[in-house]
């Protein structure tokens, strides 16, 4: 595997690792990683840097959505136009078009699940393109960008069967 592939792999899992501690990982200087860094973001191959929450350990309120969007287009209209369109909302935190029984899978978070459905309903449902759009109440998160999110309470019994 080439360095340019292992620092994306390594920023990947944890983006605030010293660079002098990415250069010992890959072998290289930490002017190269550094270098390495600002090509890959100059690039636009590294888009920006997020910090994962586990909303179920704050005092916040938080809901999170999959939504399935299907979608119908003409000869002046393709999907990218209608992703274009779609993305800008602040309350979509992912798009992707997909294979499979739908055009598009969109993740959608809001304050409550309230705020969801009236997103979904009121502003994507009513674009033009769209023909269909079935909503995934996200029930809790176990593991969100590679990362197992844990209660705290590990489980250290033993267990017992007859």
């Amino acid at each position: 595997m080439d360095a340019r592939r292992e620092l994306l792999e390594l920023l990947c899992r944890n983006a605030r690792t010293e660079t002098e501690d990415l250069a010992r990982q890959i072998d290289l200087s930490e002017a190269e990683v550094e270098d390495a860094i600002a090509d890959l973001e100059s690039e636009g191959i590294v888009q920006g840097y997020q910090a994962i929450v586990d909303w179920d350990r704050t005092e916040e309120e938080h809901a999170r959505a999959a939504v399935e969007l299907n979608v119908t287009l003409d000869r002046e209209t393709g999907y990218r136009e209608v992703a274009d369109r779609i993305a800008k909302f602040p309350e979509v935190s992912s798009l992707q078009l997909v294979s499979g029984n739908y055009d598009f899978l969109m993740t959608v978070e809001a304050d409550s699940v309230r705020e969801i459905s009236y997103f979904v309903s009121e502003k994507v449902a009513p674009v033009p393109e769209v023909t269909q759009t079935v909503t995934h109440f996200v029930m809790d998160t176990y593991k969100e960008g590679g990362i197992e999110l844990r209660d705290g309470h590990d489980d250290d019994r033993l267990s017992v069967s007859p």
